[in-house]
This record gives C-alpha cells, structure tokens and sequence, in this order.
C-alpha cells in the first residue's frame, strides 16, 4: 500500500496539528521526528535501539547510497530495509540536497546535475528519473521529488529559474515514478523567501497532486526570523488533508516553531552529529559533557529524562568516556539525544490534543531559555 494520512486533531489555540501517517510498516503518529540514517544506518545505534529511540520512520541518503554500496547490491538484498534489518517505515531524499551541499563539484543543467563523486572525484550524473528509478530499488515507503535547493540568498532571478526547474523536475519524476501503489513520491516547495516562487512552486505541485508536500531550502544558514516567515506564509497555503514535511530540522525550539506552523514532518542529523561532538539536548537546554564543570558530576545527564541513559549513568560517567575517546559515549550520547526528540514529539502531540500547544511553546522557552529569535 502506499503511504495515506489521516488528519485527526486541529489545536484550538494554535493551528498545530496531529494526524497519522499509514503505512505498509505499520502507523506513525504526527508530529514526527524522523532519525537520519544516511547510509543505511542511524549511526552507533543498532535497529532495535533505533526502535526505542524512533516513532518507526527513519529516512536514508539516496545519493550515498547510490555510491556505496550501490543499488545492485541493495536490490539484491531485496531493498533498503532488508539491507539494513529495518522493518519499520522509511523515507529517502532524492539527492537534491547535494546538489547543494556539493556546489563546488556540481554543475547543474535541464537534464539534471554532473557530480564529481565527493572522494574519488569521478564524473557522475543524476536526472530527476535517475534519482526515481534509485529510490524505486531502495524501496523506501516514502520517497522525495528530485530538486534544486539553492542557496537562501540566491536572489529573486535565480531562485525564480531555479523554481521552474524544481517544478519541470518534478513533473519527470512523478511521470518515471513506477511504485506509486507502494511508494509515496512527495514533492519539494522551493523559492527561497520570496511568497510569491513559494506560492508558485506549490500551486504548480499541487496540479501534480503529489501525496506529500515537503518544505526544501530552510535550515540552510537563513535566520530564525527568516524561517519564521517562511513557515508563516506557507500554513496559510498548504493542502490541509496532505502531510506537510519541513526538512533538515532537528533543533528542539525549531521543532515547535515548526508544528506551530502546521509541520507533520521532521528530520535532521543535528541529534547525532552534535552527539558525536560531546553535546546532550536537556529539558534545560544544550549541554557540552565533555566540559571539566562534569567531571564531579554525580547527576543523570537530564534528571527529567527516563531513557536508559539517564537512568543509568552520571554525567561524570559519560564526560569521562569522551575524554578516554570511548565509543561507548557516541552511542549514549547519540541514544539520548533521539529518545530526547522522540519524548518531545510525544510531549507536542499531548499538548495539541488538549488544545494547549501555545501554552506549550512557551513554558519551553521559559524554561530552556533558547538562542535569540523566538
């Protein structure tokens, strides 16, 4: 089957909304986090912790793997979620975002964009019906439309040739789309923070009639004022009974800025990256463990927290296993870090079915005291 949602609570005092994504790897509640896992793999963590740590949908990098290990060797195994020993549901990019982050050693034209692989440095291309056809051999339950995310601050002509490409791109792919009775091809909204290449890129997408309507080209660099905007305009125009996905979000407060503004979906490698660098989201904020402060620290990383983590070691602990460059820290740092996201998500979803998600957001900043900007 392929993926449907189901819109079941509209916040009175907000507009956020809960619904339930269904799919053929079982039902996920909405507002959903979803752990990124890249290369078939949320890092450090095995499936079934990811269980513990997730709602059951993860989503995985179509152009690394592309490149390693390749779809001959995916398809033989009979997909992604095979491959990895994931029975929950899945969602791919399209390899859009590279054509982003790998600006220096891309070019992009209409039939698509010439990479140069970012080790080897080998020539490789990929058209909107390359990135389709990889992510059909994937078999990923949700896969994404092939963009361009330019950069936030392109200017208005380029970001106004770059929507139409996106929508042209758009349009290929969903014809060269071959598993849409078991696949869900959502599209990408792009324009940068202009309303009217936004209003545009989704009227036009929505004459496709995608299942899914993905926000592309934030959390790029632009200020929190400047995302706010854009999420602003973007509830007001969304299709209500679609689900609404912003990428590349992972930051706790952007997060609820998000679901205020209408958002379903969510993904980010923030939890895990900053993880791997000794930093622990709390319900008190960011904290860096590897700091001296912990080193006499015989309290749980986050005292509010239940995951195992925190029921079980100290701060002193886990400061003491960064410093001795343990494995074992990146594992339980990154552990917590999506189990923290996970009981958010949790929390956000209470909060919206008591029509109290205003209240919500702002005992958060009370008591996290967030970066300037909300």
């Amino acid at each position: 089957m392929a993926v449907t949602f189901e819109l079941t609570h509209i916040c009175k005092q907000s507009g956020a909304r809960c619904g339930i994504l269904h799919t053929s790897s079982g039902d996920i509640p909405t507002p959903v986090f979803m752990p990124v896992g890249t290369a078939a793999t949320v890092k450090t963590l095995e499936p079934d912790e990811i269980k513990e740590v997730s709602e059951g949908l993860i989503l995985a990098n179509t152009y690394h793997l592309w490149l390693q290990p390749g779809t001959d060797i995916i398809e033989r195994h009979g997909g992604t979620k095979s491959f990895m020993n994931w029975d929950g549901a899945l969602l791919t990019d399209s390899g859009g975002f590279q054509v982003f982050s790998l600006s220096s050693i891309r070019k992009i034209r209409e039939e698509g964009v010439v990479f140069r692989h970012h080790l080897s440095g080998a020539p490789l291309e990929m058209s909107p019906e390359d990135s389709i056809h990889i992510q059909n051999i994937l078999g990923s339950d949700i896969i994404m439309s092939f963009d361009e995310c330019p950069p936030f601050d392109a200017g208005y002509d380029y970001l106004k040739a770059s929507v139409e490409r996106t929508i042209r791109w758009a349009e290929r792919g969903k014809k060269a789309h071959q598993k849409s009775d078991s696949q869900a091809l959502f599209g990408i909204v792009q324009g940068g923070p202009y309303p009217d290449l936004r209003r545009h890129c989704l009227d036009e997408l929505i004459k496709l009639d995608f299942p899914g309507y993905a926000i592309g080209g934030l959390s790029i660099g632009e200020s929190k004022a400047e995302m706010k905007a854009v999420l602003e305009m973007m509830a007001t125009v969304m299709p209500t009974e679609k689900p609404r996905y912003l990428m590349g979000v992972g930051d706790p407060f952007d997060l609820i800025n998000g679901v205020m503004h209408g958002i379903d979906m969510f993904d980010c490698v923030l939890p895990t990256r900053i993880a791997r660098h000794g930093s622990a989201m709390t319900s008190e904020g960011k904290i860096v463990v590897k700091n001296k402060r912990y080193a006499e620290d015989l309290t749980p990383l986050d005292p509010a927290c239940d995951c195992k983590v925190c029921r079980q070691y100290t701060r002193s602990y886990l400061r003491h296993l960064f410093k001795s460059e343990e494995i074992l820290g990146l594992r339980l740092l990154s552990y917590h870090n999506l189990y923290f996201l996970k009981r958010l998500m949790h929390q956000i979803r209470e909060a919206i079915l008591a029509d109290r998600m205003g209240d919500f957001f702002k005992e958060m900043i009370e008591k996290a005291k967030p970066i300037v900007g909300y």
